[in-house]
């Protein structure tokens, strides 16, 4: 059925919507603009950001090395210098929010990789302690965030009670949520945002391998995060009758998911296969990953995006040595465009950053050759390629884009 499908979607014909899984479609959306997204990697507001913010948490931390918060703020400072404080709301964005003012896209979406909590007692045995104050909370706002993904493996950080709050707090402030909940169902249950008379359905789940303990998966009476077993085809099959039950005629579906180590660019098969799964079988229409504190490759499998690891866009590691050929400091601020009539991608731009004083920063000279360069080795592997704007941004190139979206990109 999914080789009939994938024949029927590079053909452009609306008929699918009759009957076929994943292929709901709605005939007024062909020539509505295209869904614009604005999407990053982690986003860690915990720790040392929460600190320098106007309503910092008790700093005590029960980690191995650091016993106090603000000494992750001490390590940045003795870095780059001093970090007057406190920072009002929009600080830790920095060049950021100028590129969203200026492309404006219909919807913001990040892995927020932080307990929103005044809970006191971390998870047990845990070794890393990532909170933010609630009263802190409004620097999502400050970003225009819509959506938070929380299939992580730090929204547990503080234990079940900092989990609950975290939802109450995002909800209380109207941003949704994924990929966590009070129960399995809800965790497994989409984020939808609507747009217009559109709805996009974000989903969100974690493996394993991203440090996501089996403890902290959801269950009937349990709250956690949707946590997944594996990559394999009965996990698969599990998600697409999710999406399913959830979709509705003329919906587009994002699958954010959490997956992989710390360090490394190769993907794996099974990530790979996964990924191509949730398009060709789950009708998913683009495919958000992370985990790793690094950029990874990009892909564009059957006209939708996958992106393998998104790297990190806020966290306070600044001043912390080790692994700097991976270059974690640096980023991304993603910007794919994606036709509402059949989910395929007509452009996708990026933004290069760098995390300096604790804030995000638009990455130039060396910075953005060496993003650009790693970008061109690691998405040559997976068929497509970036090339440089006269702007400082990048943009993706791949087999299929059809002329229009050459000259949109170029």
């Amino acid at each position: 059925m999914h080789t009939r499908r994938r024949f029927l979607r590079s053909m452009g014909i609306a008929a699918l919507a009759a009957g076929l899984p994943g292929g709901d479609v709605v005939p007024s959306v062909r020539n509505q603009a295209p869904l614009s997204l604005f999407l990053c990697g982690d986003v860690m507001l915990g720790r040392g950001i929460d600190q320098i913010l106007a309503h910092p948490s008790k700093p005590v931390l029960y980690e191995p090395a650091v016993h106090d918060a603000r000494d992750y703020v001490a390590m940045a400072e003795r870095a780059n210098g001093r970090i007057a404080r406190p920072v009002d709301a929009a600080y830790v964005w920095g060049d950021a929010l100028a590129e969203l003012r200026r492309r404006h896209p219909d919807l913001r979406i990040v892995n927020l990789e932080t307990s929103v909590t005044r809970h006191d007692t971390p998870w047990p045995g845990k070794g890393i302690q990532y909170r933010m104050h609630p009263d802190n909370a409004g620097v999502l706002a400050a970003a225009g965030i819509d959506c938070c993904v929380l299939s992580n493996n730090h929204v547990l950080d503080w234990s079940e009670a900092g989990l609950v709050e975290t939802l109450a707090t995002l909800h209380r402030r109207g941003i949704a949520t994924a990929g966590a909940g009070l129960t399995l169902a809800a965790a497994a249950a989409p984020a939808v945002l609507p747009v217009a008379n559109r709805r996009l359905l974000v989903f969100a789940a974690a493996t394993d391998d991203s440090g996501v303990a089996e403890t902290w998966a959801a269950t009937a009476r349990r709250a956690g995060v949707h946590r997944l077993p594996d990559l394999s085809t009965r996990t698969l099959a599990g998600v697409a009758a999710d999406i399913k039950a959830h979709r509705r005629e003329g919906d587009r579906v994002v699958f954010s998911v959490h997956w992989g180590g710390n360090w490394g660019f190769p993907i794996t098969s099974e990530q790979r296969d996964f990924a191509h799964g949730l398009i060709d079988e789950a009708g998913v229409d683009l495919v958000h990953g992370h985990s790793p504190h690094h950029v990874k490759g990009i892909e564009v499998h059957d006209g939708r995006l996958v992106l393998y690891g998104c790297g990190d866009f806020i966290d306070d590691y600044e001043g912390i040595g080790g692994e700097e050929r991976f270059r974690g400091d640096l980023g991304l601020m993603y910007f794919p465009k994606v036709d509402w009539h059949d989910g395929r991608l007509l452009v996708l731009e990026m933004v290069p950053t760098r995390i300096r004083h604790l804030r995000v920063n638009r990455a130039e000279g060396d910075d953005r050759d060496w993003l650009l360069a790693t970008l061109q080795r690691e998405c040559w592997k997976l068929g497509t390629d970036v090339v440089a704007s006269d702007d400082g941004s990048f943009a993706l190139r791949w087999t299929g884009a059809d002329a229009t979206s050459s000259k949109r990109v170029g």
